[in-house]
């Protein structure tokens, strides 16, 4: 398992950190909720924070796990749409630029965007505007090269799309891919829990969940979450937040902590325990491995605003993991 593709929402992650709150209120976003906006909304909030800090990367959550997979070293590949726009053009370079093999089309829409507002107290609100990313569909993935890699690696959001969830994965599947899914949030799950338990039963590998997507999912606590999922699939990891992780394998349950940090911005953090995650599963570590390169990741990259940590941040990683493998 040392190449991994992964499928998911092209979106240029705009992360502004706001001064205070009243910017939400003017938009009616609650306080750490996601609301899908239009690109008059996300044209006029990116243009009422102009001169806040912001931050601008390829992002959506499979691309971020698959950045920081490419970070590590490990051979990748993103299936993603986008417009023909400075965006589309920014999320394509930024994705060549990390060494990922883009299998990246091309929408009608202008490139998607996800606004995520940060709050003194380092909360989240999205804004989130799709864009081209939601016209990706099935035929969108003909040619690709699928045998060439080891691993795919499913964005939850796009579960909206049953048809192109259910094809990939198939594909997959015939070609021996291992399948890992990331769920998305609660709500997304609830609209299609009986189409998710089906899928991840008959098609998927690894299932990677918060606490409010597993309990979504399953009605159940964490650890009995994790439990109940590992039933449908192989491996179950159920995140947390500050509390860690629960990983669920078989009969053997673990429970991974955090690591020690100052926490700035928690974008990225569930997307990059992923990547430490399946990496760890790469070098055919412990699962209980895997999850502490997991927690490393997620730990450094809420140390710093926007979900892709600097080279610094990578050095000590590199230095760090190897201690912990």
């Amino acid at each position: 398992m040392n190449k991994v593709i992964g499928i998911g929402n092209a979106l240029v992650d705009v992360i502004i950190k706001l001064r205070d709150e009243k910017l939400l209120n003017d938009f009616s976003l609650p306080k750490g909720s996601m609301q899908l906006v239009d690109n008059k909304t996300a044209l006029k909030i990116e243009s009422e924070t102009k001169g806040s800090e912001t931050i601008m990367a390829s992002g959506g959550s499979a691309a971020n796990t698959i950045h920081g997979l490419a970070k590590l070293g490990i051979e990748t590949g993103f299936i993603g749409k986008i417009g023909h726009d400075n965006h589309g053009d920014f999320f394509r370079n930024d994705i060549v630029s990390a060494g990922i093999k883009q299998y990246i089309s091309h929408g009608n829409d202008s490139t998607g965007r996800a606004i995520t507002l940060v709050s003194p107290d380092s909360e989240r609100t999205f804004a989130t505007f799709l864009g081209s990313a939601i016209e990706l569909n099935a035929s969108d993935i003909d040619g690709i090269p699928f045998s060439n890699y080891s691993v795919l690696h499913v964005e939850g959001y796009l579960v909206q799309n049953q048809k192109l969830v259910e094809t990939v994965l198939k594909i997959a599947k015939l070609n021996g891919l291992k399948t890992s899914l990331d769920l998305a949030s609660y709500n997304v799950i609830e609209a299609n829990k009986e189409f998710l338990q089906n899928t991840i039963q008959n098609h998927v590998d690894i299932v990677f969940a918060n606490e409010d997507e597993a309990f979504a999912l399953t009605g159940k606590n964490p650890e009995e979450a994790a439990e109940a999922i590992s039933l449908i699939c192989n491996i179950a990891v159920v995140k947390t937040g500050s509390s860690g992780s629960i990983i669920q394998k078989g009969k053997e349950q673990s429970k991974i902590g955090v690591i020690d940090v100052q926490c700035i911005d928690t974008t990225g953090a569930g997307d990059l325990y992923a990547a430490g995650f399946l990496y760890g599963l790469s070098k055919n570590l412990h699962v209980s491995k895997c999850g502490k390169i997991g927690a490393l990741l997620a730990g450094k990259v809420i140390e710093y605003l926007g979900a892709k940590i600097p080279a610094s941040g990578w050095a000590e990683i590199k230095k760090l993991k190897d201690l912990i493998a």
